[in-house]
């Protein structure tokens, strides 16, 4: 097996060869997924780093990797320091770093399929200042040298049953040509995987932990849409389920769909959109409309059927955890079980539900030092034993027909009691997402002004995360879905402008990480809802929470706790008490009354 110092080293070579000086390597697929199929990992392959968002840059003499403050420690873990220089975002950039590195007349090579129209904008921009220049390539030089690439996945397109999507293909075609009709162009570009899903009501297994399949859109004016997909995914009960007005294409004709469209007017999202996109469509003289792509706040704010959908999801996964968390706090004290061992073992919980299609993304499982590591993800050779007397951290979620789940729990290992600072940093963590779950807000206020809610009894002691506070989450699709966001409102954390509305799913999911000790991090989902208020000017909502799972009281310090907090705190468990107790029995059942008890 090449190591990544051999990997690098051929990247070179075919760079020399193809006349670059240096290439940009992110995590991305052709629709700008965040996670992507085994085919699309490059940037694992090319440097060992495992996280869900990064980039590289490679030059001649010298590379960097670019990652954001949840990937701090295990970029430092995972990418050999001798290779790749590390890179924070938002301090820098790959244009930034550029601008400083590259030489005059440098040709630095990307791939138009995998980066966003702005992006390379920018980056074309930076190096123009050095003399330098940004190249389209014709294909990617990775490629080229991964010698073992896997294959996109041939596993079949299904439908999506209605029963579960609350609305019909027909519905959502007609809606989609109303807005063609309202702004003026006659199609739509719809290259994002989740869109497509949301738009046909399909769904697949192209990627893991994402039930999405790997196609592309084109939406038309009189309502009908083109479907660009491998036939080989492709079976009669598809074809029947989207009906006679979807045509069912080879996805290799998605391109030659849009130099056909010269002379039409074609909204395309520039966020969602790959570059290659707008190449193609520029180069054929169509005229291009940059509008946010229409399926993504239909699919953000969920119908009557998927919130129920949700709820019962919740729930059923809300048990599982339950279980899991029993058998945590008697075989956790006693030793010889690691984070490898538990991920197991709420895998096996949820896999009783019977109805559990996958995970939601990987399992982060991380006890002691590894919790601190916001987006850990435990391997053979990162596998820690969950020792007594630490904390253990778990985040984890189930994708199901009727809903996607993601939620959070830290827990105290016993025997004794955990250390002052612990319960006081994970009390401040349980006070903000309180704070966070009683906010009352106007209708369409931006997740960005919500932020500090969280995070104000962290801040008041000198403290912080570097992560977000809440993202949107998808109907047995994407656990991390746009546009709505809870985060610090700045301009590395795109959609903590966007308002929210009813109907929107979020977590809520503040935190504290101490490096090389411990993380704490309490996570449920929310779902805004409209909040009828006595003499109110105007509309206001409030969040009602979906997740239900008993918060380890051994962590908490009371004395920091009001008395509006204490009875947040018994009105939760009561709540979670009545729901998941029919769901339980025996000793799981017993432990949930205790974990449930007032305080």
């Amino acid at each position: 097996m090449q190591t990544h110092e051999a990997r690098l080293d051929a990247l070179r070579a075919e760079l020399k060869r193809r006349g670059l000086d240096g290439f940009v390597i992110p995590i991305s697929d052709e629709h700008m997924s965040e996670y992507v199929g085994a085919y699309a990992q490059r940037l694992a392959w090319l440097t060992g780093f495992g996280g869900s968002a990064g980039t590289a840059v490679v030059l001649a003499d010298k590379a960097a990797i670019f990652v954001d403050g949840r990937y701090t420690i295990q970029v430092r873990e995972q990418v050999d320091g001798r290779l790749y220089e590390y890179q924070s975002v938002p301090q820098t950039s790959p244009a930034a770093w550029l601008g400083q590195n590259a030489a005059p007349g440098a040709r630095i090579g990307y791939d138009a399929w995998l980066h966003a129209k702005p992006w390379a904008d920018g980056v074309a921009k930076a190096l123009a200042a050095k003399q330098a220049t940004l190249v389209a390539v014709d294909s990617n030089p990775v490629d080229a040298v991964w010698q073992d690439r896997p294959a996109p996945s041939v596993l079949p397109a299904v439908p999506h049953a209605e029963e579960h999507a609350g609305q019909s293909v027909a519905e959502k075609r007609a809606a989609l040509a109303q807005w063609l009709a309202d702004h003026g162009a006659d199609a739509a570009v719809v290259t994002a995987l989740d869109g497509v899903a949301w738009l046909l009501n399909l769904r697949g297994a192209d990627v893991d932990r994402t039930p999405v399949a790997l196609s592309f859109v084109l939406a038309h004016a009189d309502g009908t849409v083109d479907l660009f997909i491998a036939p080989e995914k492709v079976t009669g009960e598809l074809v029947a389920h989207l009906g006679n007005a979807v045509r069912v294409q080879d996805r290799t004709a998605f391109v030659p769909a849009l130099e056909a469209l010269a002379g039409k007017t074609v909204a395309v999202d520039p966020e969602r959109a790959v570059a290659a996109v707008f190449h193609a469509l520029e180069g054929a003289g169509a005229r291009v409309l940059t509008l946010t792509d229409p399926t993504v706040l239909p699919k953000a704010c969920k119908n009557p059927v998927e919130q129920a959908g949700h709820r019962a999801a919740q729930a059923r996964d809300g048990a599982a955890v339950s279980r899991f968390l029993h058998w945590l706090s008697v075989a956790g004290p006693q030793g010889g079980e690691t984070e490898l061992s538990a991920a197991a073992r709420l895998l096996a919980e949820r896999e009783k539900t019977g109805l559990l299609k996958d995970l939601s993304f990987d399992t982060i499982s991380g006890a002691g030092p590894n919790a601190a590591i916001p987006h850990y993800r435990v391997d053979e050779q990162s596998n820690r034993a969950i020792e007594p007397g630490s904390v253990y951290l778990v985040d984890s979620g189930g994708q199901y027909r009727d809903g996607t789940t993601d939620i959070t729990r830290t827990v105290w290992i016993g025997p004794g009691e955990a250390p002052a600072e612990v319960k006081d940093r994970f009390t401040r963590v349980l006070k903000g997402h309180i704070a966070l779950d009683q906010a009352v807000f106007p209708l369409g206020t931006p997740g960005g002004a919500l932020d500090s809610f969280a995070r104000q009894f962290l801040w008041a002691a000198g403290l912080d995360y570097a992560h977000g506070t809440g993202h949107g989450v998808g109907s047995f699709l994407a656990v991390h879905e746009g546009p709505q966001r809870i985060a610090k409102a700045s301009g590395a954390q795109a959609g903590t402008g966007q308002g929210l509305l009813p109907g929107m799913i979020l977590s809520n999911e503040p935190g504290y990480y101490k490096a090389g000790e411990y993380g704490i991090r309490i996570e449920n989902l929310v779902l805004v809802e409209e909040r009828e208020i006595a003499g109110a000017e105007g509309a206001f909502c409030g969040f009602e929470t979906l997740t239900f799972v008993p918060i380890d009281r051994a962590l908490v310090d009371l004395a920091l706790l009001t008395p509006a907090e204490r009875a947040w705190w018994n009105a939760y468990h009561a709540r979670t008490l009545a729901l998941l107790a029919p769901l339980l029995d025996g000793a799981d059942r017993a432990w949930l009354e205790e974990a449930c008890a007032p305080i």
